[in-house]
């Protein structure tokens, strides 16, 4: 393995290799070399490694190369990711690395009629790119053949196990031909995603390429600490005053109601062109949403967390948590927007002092402190309304109680020991 230097050591075949220089991939990356070969190989696996670490053309390209062209009616490869975009940029991804090829890739997922998804299945179709639901729904129909499929991928099965898509996976693994090769990718390898990898793989290799949860390296990560939303809306105006700086930026906030009003706010201000997507908007409205942020006619894209793994955009050049994410691995995947395919970026975080419990838990799981940087003295700090102060001391007791369940809290009078 270490003798790899270039994709030509994989022995691919010609029309892989143009797409891959087409795309401008002139070495492999670390996930690409430790797996490509075994999954050739016909090895059952595992890849912890977080996004933009290169690991969909590292389970593509061996597959690819398996199935080389078109072939029957039926689909030979499923791949599995929990969100609609994901699956469409597995896709994009697969048709791109196949463009001289003739492999049929279809993406399924729900939120729309199956009509026309069914109608492309039985033109024939040589590689399915499937949320959970969809596919188990079109297969009950009796409108997907399932007996040609050898190659099996789960794709960000940490977020497939978080989305409580366990039922799911199981009623596929059972319809599935028992022969094939199952492959399996995450982000990180925690308890429920090592319970699901127990109950299909067979003697695995375990390709980690990266400790678990760490970050990107070429991201820089800083966070300011400030007292309310209001002061979060003062420090994101003054951030966003520095157009030059801040040319292309995602925000995240854990609600959609936020994403909504933090929209809203920039757009009447005029810092954008600004656009939002969460689960309430429309498949097409978040497809157009992150294609214009994609091509630069969008500065700004707020988003919250459900979209925030399944969108590869290059040279984000910052990512704003206006919130901390409460699901700590999220922050991971957030800030991994930025810094893609050796790019530099920056990620900031706000925090209140009752996100600071949030804050120190993401800390532990990256196993580095994220350095405080002092708010700029041109933000206005405004007084915390008694409502939100309410609320935060509210948060504050219940993560004490939440570390030890004896915590009175502060509403109540402390005894005297």
């Amino acid at each position: 393995m270490s003798n790899i230097t270039s994709f030509e050591d994989f022995n691919l075949n010609k029309q892989l290799l143009s797409a891959v220089a087409d795309l401008g991939f002139t070495e492999p990356t670390e996930i690409q070399k430790k797996c490509i070969g075994p999954i050739q190989g016909g090895q059952e696996l595992i890849g912890i490694a977080q996004t933009g670490t290169g690991k969909t053309a590292a389970y593509l390209l061996p597959v690819l190369m398996k199935i080389k062209y078109a072939q029957g009616t039926e689909p030979r490869v499923l791949i599995l990711a929990p969100t609609k975009e994901l699956t469409l940029q597995i896709a994009e991804h697969t048709s791109a690395l196949s463009k001289y090829t003739d492999l049929r890739i279809l993406p399924l997922y729900g939120g729309i009629g199956p009509k026309t998804q069914i109608a492309e299945i039985q033109k024939g179709v040589d590689i399915l790119v499937s949320t959970p639901g969809r596919f188990m729904e079109l297969y009950l129909r009796g409108e997907i053949p399932v007996k040609q499929i050898k190659t099996l991928i789960l794709d960000e099965a940490d977020r497939i196990m978080d989305m409580g898509f366990m039922p799911q996976i199981r009623k596929i693994l059972e319809v599935l031909p028992r022969k094939k090769q199952n492959l399996l990718f995450s982000a990180t390898f925690n308890e429920k995603v090592e319970r699901l990898s127990a109950e299909f793989l067979e003697f695995p290799l375990k390709v980690e390429v990266t400790p678990q949860a760490t970050p990107a390296k070429q991201v820089e990560q800083w966070r300011y600490d400030v007292p309310n939303l209001k002061t979060k809306i003062n420090l994101l105006e003054h951030l966003l005053s520095d157009r030059e700086t801040f040319h292309r930026v995602m925000i995240f906030t854990r609600k959609k109601e936020v994403a909504d009003n933090v929209f809203q706010y920039l757009d009447r201000k005029g810092y954008g062109p600004v656009r939002v997507i969460h689960s309430n908007k429309g498949q097409n409205a978040r497809i157009n949403a992150v294609n214009e942020f994609k091509e630069g006619t969008v500065r700004i894209l707020v988003s919250t967390d459900v979209t925030a793994r399944g969108i590869d955009v290059a040279q984000v050049s910052h990512v704003i948590n206006f919130d901390v994410p409460v699901l700590y691995e999220d922050y991971v995947h957030r800030i991994g927007r930025t810094g893609r395919a050796f790019q530099d970026g920056v990620a900031i975080t706000f925090v209140t002092k009752a996100e600071v419990y949030h804050m120190e838990k993401i800390e532990k799981l990256i196993r580095e402190a994220v350095p405080v940087k002092e708010l700029p003295s041109e933000v206005v700090v405004e007084k915390t309304p008694f409502e939100e102060e309410q609320m935060m001391r509210r948060e504050i007791d219940n993560q004490r109680k939440k570390e030890d369940p004896t915590f009175k809290g502060a509403f109540h009078e402390k005894k005297i020991r």
